[in-house]
């Protein structure tokens, strides 16, 4: 077994960029190559701004190269926090936007010729009455209020057919979410932000930030000076503009990837080839790859520590799920950081008017950090609107500072707890 990532393994290699070696200008500094910053650097170039991304490690690295790939519609908050916080008239634009970054996906894989693997189809699963009853609520509200009709609710003996496992009650179908390769996805887009004009640099961590009309941005070789910078780093920022740190809480989720299936389980297990959620706070996702792998994520630590044996955690909930594949070898286990809000609804904001940044996907990254991308351009631009939309969210600094992870582990011990007796919604 290997720590690299499954899609390392199977995603053609991507040239290493050089390292900002020498003083440079532009108008635009994006720090980070995730998905957020590689979405904002294609934006900004393909605007006609001069455009500069600076990556701390390879591009790739971080959650954007080392997450599920798991697509689906709304935020990891719900829709009735937007409701409740911005109201409905926002609530509407808030949902419309994120259906918009789900067709920006397959807009980019088709204009940019992408090989991302992507496919149709996620499941909510229900593992219990009281979870069915939460997912009932909410297509009822997706299709009523947002006028949602791309979904559908699924019997226990449909969910059965559609995962191959016994144990969940129901789910509810997104036909037109799903899921993909998202490192493949990210170079892609790298490629295209190259191609309309962006710098890209690997190996070159950001050291100091000067704050001016000209921000001026240090790394251990060179120094950019950029009318307008975009910080991208999400759970990998650090400390690099304190006021924002404490708004996101870091968490280490562990993804693993077993050897091919037998193949006559092949055919059984996501037949229709959907991506699966359960509905527990602290949940399991899984789907199946190309090669026939069982791509199996929901270990996550809360504190900070790092993960023990998270391939032998993660082998009991794939038997859990699928009791056949309790001695199945796993040939590939990472993990990585997400960063979550206090609210769990993400967080944008600009500071001294030149400094924007966007982070706190809480779970739902894979479309929201293109979106967060595109509304940056926009607000640069000149109109901010839609990017001022999520700007004026309330979101909290989460409680104790440098200890906020050891407190967030303490609370979602309890939630755990209320999964584990189905009180979960």
């Amino acid at each position: 077994m290997t720590d690299a990532t499954y899609y390392h393994a199977i995603t053609p290699e991507f040239e290493k960029r050089p390292a900002l070696a020498d003083e440079i200008e532009a108008d635009v500094c994006v720090i980070g190559g995730g998905l957020t910053g590689i979405s904002a650097a294609l934006h900004f170039a393909e605007r006609g701004f001069d455009t500069v991304l600076l990556e701390a490690g390879r591009i790739g690295d971080g959650a954007s190269g080392r997450n599920g790939g798991q697509i689906c519609m709304g935020y990891s908050c719900g829709m009735p926090v937007f409701e409740r916080t911005a109201g409905m008239e926002q609530a509407k634009i808030a949902w419309d936007m994120a259906s918009e970054a789900i067709g920006d996906i397959n807009a980019r894989i088709e204009r940019h010729g992408i090989a991302a693997g992507y496919r149709r189809g996620y499941l909510h699963a229900a593992l219990n009455a009281r979870q069915l009853g939460g997912l009932e609520e909410m297509a009822e509200s997706w299709s009523g209020t947002y006028g949602f009709r791309d979904m559908k609710l699924l019997s226990r003996e449909e969910t059965a057919a559609a995962t191959g496992s016994e144990i969940y009650r129901a789910a509810l179908l997104e036909q037109g979410s799903g899921h993909m390769n998202p490192l493949a996805y990210l170079r892609g887009l790298a490629f295209a932000a190259e191609k309309a004009g962006a710098r890209l640099f690997e190996d070159s961590r950001v050291t100091g930030l000067a704050r001016g009309s000209r921000v001026a941005l240090e790394t251990e070789k060179g120094k950019v000076r950029a009318r307008q910078v975009v910080l991208a780093g999400n759970a990998y920022l650090g400390s690099l503009l304190p006021e924002i740190e404490y708004r996101i809480a870091p968490v280490l989720s562990a993804v693993a990837a077993t050897a091919p299936l037998p193949p006559e389980l092949t055919a059984r297990i996501l037949p229709g080839d959907e991506a699966v959620a359960d509905s527990n706070t602290a949940l399991n996702y899984f789907r199946k790859t190309p090669d026939n792998r069982l791509l199996f994520g929901g270990l996550a630590s809360y504190s900070g520590r790092p993960l023990t044996n998270a391939a032998g955690a993660l082998r009991k909930k794939i038997a859990g799920v699928y009791p056949k594949l309790a001695e199945i070898d796993i040939d590939y286990c990472w993990s990585g950081k997400i960063a979550i809000t206090f609210t769990r609804m993400p967080d944008f904001g600009r500071i001294d008017g030149n400094i924007y940044y966007a982070q706190g996907y809480s779970g739902h990254g894979v479309a929201l950090t293109g979106l967060a991308g595109k509304l940056i351009a926009e607000a640069m631009a000149g109109d901010a609107e839609r990017f001022d939309l999520f700007a004026k969210l309330p979101n909290y600094r989460f409680p104790g500072g440098p200890a906020r992870t050891a407190l967030l582990a303490l609370g979602m011990t309890w939630y755990k707890l209320r999964d584990l007796v189905g009180l979960s919604k």
